[in-house]
């Protein structure tokens, strides 16, 4: 079964850093765009960062530029957001989702695989 699997979420301080993880199970993300999609309470999904897996282009979304960084790791499969100096209003449930790759990002509801997502809180 193809699937991606997130990790790494968890409760921190604002101020605070997490790293979380994006595994896929059953593909390789070759030739695919990873993004990062989060949604909070009451909210619309929101597109917060994005890689192309073979070239590793970045994209980033405004809320989160100079704070969040993603990742790749071709041999382990696996991309990485790294968030620092992490704020209240970035608590969120976070999704992975991955689009064939065709020069777009993978968005709030255009995917060809979509994670369960993780829970982030960060407390005030």
């Amino acid at each position: 079964e193809r699937q991606l699997v997130e990790s790494g979420g968890g409760l921190v301080q604002a101020g605070g850093s997490l790293r979380l993880s994006c595994a896929a199970s059953g593909f390789t993300f070759e030739h695919y765009a990873i993004g990062w999609i989060r949604q909070a309470p009451g909210k619309e999904r929101e597109e917060i960062s994005c890689i192309f897996f073979n070239d590793g282009y970045t994209k980033y979304g405004d809320s989160v530029k100079g704070r969040f960084t993603i990742s790749s790791d071709s041999a382990k499969n696996t991309v990485y957001l790294q968030m620092n100096n992490l704020k209240p209003e970035d608590t969120a449930v976070y999704h992975c989702a991955a689009l064939t790759y065709g020069g777009q990002c993978p968005a709030a509801y255009l995917s060809d695989y979509w994670g369960r997502g993780i829970q982030v809180t960060v407390s005030s």
